[in-house]
């Protein structure tokens, strides 16, 4: 993770915030570069984010109005994305709204009128409805302290979703010259950063990257040999889930979503060549949960802002490593385990290929565009051909190092492929059949003469005499297939570019046909892939029943409001639900998630389903034994870094909060997290070091009087004259000396 420049927030801010994001997201703290970020806005200072897809970028950028007495502008380049989002911000009780293309005119004019009185603290428009005359003339008669633009990848020529319209964002600048602007983006390269910088103007930006490793995900790349069945086993993995499956062609998406209905599968095709309202149906659907499984083009997906995704899968190669991040992204954006699984094929890059030399005259691209697209496809062929960590190989991509030897989460460390027996003899019955045949004939027909197919233009040929003929009849054709592949991608086979591609043979194939070279071929290992120890640890605790049951009532509750079911509650609260079985709305109150505007509308009810489900069977509730989900106690115990060891001995010694920040470099709101979790960890007989006694008694006489240990109803019943980071240690220190049998102090 790096960062520039990277500012902190005062003890005031992060007090407000920390109050924010309690009372209207149910988050007790921010996570990493978060706090820098929202630093950054509240300052007034130019940035540059990077967070991976799940990462909580979009709370980087609805948090500061929330703080300030001014309207922030959002710049998003999907409508779908846009109402998601306000759907999303209006279930917490915040004040966001949208202008876009899909509203009526007098529904545009409410939006207006909310904006000019000065209800509304965040606004949402694409580019081009931003840069229209009328919505300038708006913006200038209000106060617009920060605009945000998202996805800002759209902006660079290097990224991988360029878009032109996004290059006029930079005419902001000169009109609104007081307000910052703070660019996000999942993805992007240091060449994609630094053009993003150029293109918005931003002064002096403070420029936040986070770690691009996504932990929770699963990447496995698999051979390609039965993809319809290959993909119907990744689904039913699956079963009842959340399923995008990308394809290159909006043909491949209605064949393969054809064939999943025709096996059962609730499965349906998107991509652009289908009418709007369709388009729209679909995504709806699958927002709602109605849907399981989405078969797309890459037109899907930035508009989704579904968080329980449990499975992405790429029925052929993406065009790059940027597209495979960002796609896969749409993956476990709830940080629960989720799978992503490219079955892979050669013949996909050279159907790429032929796309961009097709795209390129079509679009009149600079051939320094046209060549970096190419470098970029030979770089995610390179990521599917090479066998090593696929989380290391992410990473590095992008920069960063990765610091486990086995992630443990790919099919590389779990050894999920293996070596074809025999690889380099059938290698060398593959190589001598395209020399039988002359060189003259491409793979279709090499496969029909291995296989012994008794075709007629085969017998008028003369190749059913070959003594190649039949001398793979035992190998399945599409496995026969891929392996010709695997040898084109070792560059020991050549297959032509033209318009009738042809199998030649090179010097390594020569090499290889003379015992001079040995030949590596793969294939998956015959027992299906399973759930890793990841997933189940995930639902270690929860009650599968229960959890269905709140996954009704949610689509329920969802469907009555007109939104997607994600903006009630995530899947991972739901599972925080099933796992503890609160029995209280002070219970629920306490889950990370529930916010107060949530709980006030939603609260009774899902209480009412966790307690009925539980008498009837016969289940516990409040279950505080499991250490996960409750927003009052800490999270789980962080890694043994440096800087927690550091932080942990100097707390031991009696060091100051002032010191620590001084010793590890950590943001103060950082150290103050090490220092809960030492004193829970630690239970020191008292804290008077980092608090007084007075204060420590006026928190331990809120909190029993509050019956609650949650840090806002104690803030406030103290008329705001505790700080919350006092307020945090006391708790935790409450906790360590009673999980321990010692009287408090």
């Amino acid at each position: 993770m790096e960062s520039i420049a990277a500012p902190s927030l005062t003890p005031d801010e992060t007090q407000r915030v920390g109050e924010a994001i309690s009372r209207y997201w149910g988050f007790p703290s921010l996570r990493p570069l978060q706090e820098s970020a929202i630093a950054a806005a509240l300052r007034g200072r130019d940035s540059l984010t990077v967070l991976p897809t799940g990462g909580g970028k979009s709370l980087c950028y609805q948090v500061p109005p929330l703080l300030s007495d001014c309207t922030d502008v959002v710049v998003s380049p999907l409508i779908s994305l846009m109402k998601d989002q306000v759907d999303g911000l209006k279930a917490c009780g915040c004040a966001a709204a949208a202008i876009h293309s899909g509203m009526s005119a007098q529904e545009r004019r409410d939006v207006e009128g909310d904006l000019t009185a000065g209800r509304l603290r965040l606004v949402f428009a694409a580019p081009e409805r931003l840069l229209t005359d009328p919505f300038l003339r708006l913006l200038d008669r209000l106060q617009v302290c920060r605009f945000a633009i998202d996805e800002a990848h759209c902006i660079s020529h290097w990224g991988h979703d360029f878009r032109p319209e996004y290059r006029r964002i930079a005419e902001l600048r000169e009109r609104f010259p007081k307000s910052s602007i703070h660019a996000f983006t999942a993805t992007a390269t240091q060449r994609v950063r630094k053009d993003i910088v150029q293109q918005l103007r931003l002064r002096d930006a403070v420029t936040l990257v986070g770690s691009f490793d996504r932990p929770n995900l699963i990447y496995r790349v698999v051979p390609r040999i039965d993809l319809e069945a290959q993909v119907l086993e990744a689904v039913r993995r699956h079963a009842g889930e959340a399923v995008i499956i990308y394809c290159l062609s909006r043909r491949d998406t209605e064949d393969l979503a054809d064939f999943l209905r025709e096996q059962k599968v609730s499965a349906a095709a998107y991509h652009a060549g289908l009418d709007a309202q369709l388009r729209r149906t679909v995504q709806d659907a699958f927002a709602a949960e109605k849907l399981d499984v989405v078969v797309a083009t890459v037109a899907f997906g930035m508009g989704i802002d579904r968080s329980n995704v449990r499975c992405v899968a790429h029925a052929c190669i993406p065009k790059s490593i940027e597209h495979y991040q960002q796609e896969t992204g749409r993956a476990g954006r709830d940080s629960l385990p989720a799978e992503c699984v490219l079955f892979y094929s050669a013949s996909d890059v050279m159907r790429w290929e032929s796309l961009i030399e097709k795209s390129a005259e079509e679009a009149d691209r600079p051939q320094e565009v046209i060549a970096s697209m190419s470098r970029l496809l030979q770089q995610m062929q390179h990521f599917c051909n090479v066998p090593r960590c696929r989380h290391r190989a992410l990473v590095e991509y992008f920069g960063q190092q990765y610091p486990r030897e086995n992630c443990e989460a790919c099919d590389v460390c779990l050894a999920e492929a293996e070596e074809i027996k025999d690889s380099t003899t059938i290698a060398r019955k593959i190589l001598s059949c395209v020399a039988r045949v002359e060189q003259r004939f491409g793979v279709g027909h090499v496969v029909d003469v291995l296989v012994g197919t008794s075709g007629e233009r085969i017998r008028d040929l003369g190749h059913d005499k070959l003594s190649t003929f039949g001398l793979l009849a035992a190998t399945p054709r599409r496995a026969l297939k891929n392996l010709i592949y695997q040898l084109i991608d070792q560059d020991l086979l050549v297959r032509t570019a033209d318009d009738k591609p042809v199998l030649k043979l090179n010097e390594a194939s020569w090499e290889v046909m003379r015992g001079q070279r040995q030949v590596r071929l793969i294939q998956p290992k015959e027992e299906s892939l399973t759930a890793t120890s990841a997933d189940q640890d995930g639902w270690a605790g929860v009650d599968r029943g229960l959890f269905e049951s709140l996954r009704a009532l949610r689509r329920d509750v969802a469907e009555r409001r007109s939104v997607p079911a994600f903006v009630i509650f995530s899947d991972n609260t739901l599972r925080h639900m099933a796992r503890l079985r609160p029995s209280s709305l002070t219970g629920l109150s306490r889950l990370l998630g529930v916010g107060e505007q949530k709980l006030a509308d939603f609260g009774a009810q899902f209480v009412h389903e966790i307690v009925d489900h539980c008498k009837k069977q016969h289940l516990s509730m409040d279950n505080k034994d499991v250490d996960a989900g409750w927003t009052s106690r800490p999270k789980k115990r962080r890694k043994r870094t440096q800087g927690v060891r550091t932080a942990d001995q100097m707390f031991a010694k009696g060091c100051s909060i002032e010191q620590v920040v001084a010793a590890t470099g950590r943001a103060r709101s950082t150290a103050y997290q090490y220092l809960a979790e030492y004193i829970e960890a630690a239970a020191p007989p008292d804290i008077d070091r980092w608090v007084s006694q007075t204060t420590y008694r006026l928190v331990e006489e809120a909190a029993r009087t509050a019956s609650t240990d949650r840090l806002k109803p104690i803030f406030e019943r103290l008329g705001g004259t505790v700080p919350y980071e006092d307020i945090r240690l006391v708790l935790a220190h409450r906790r360590a000396l009673t999980s321990r049998g010692t009287p408090s102090a």
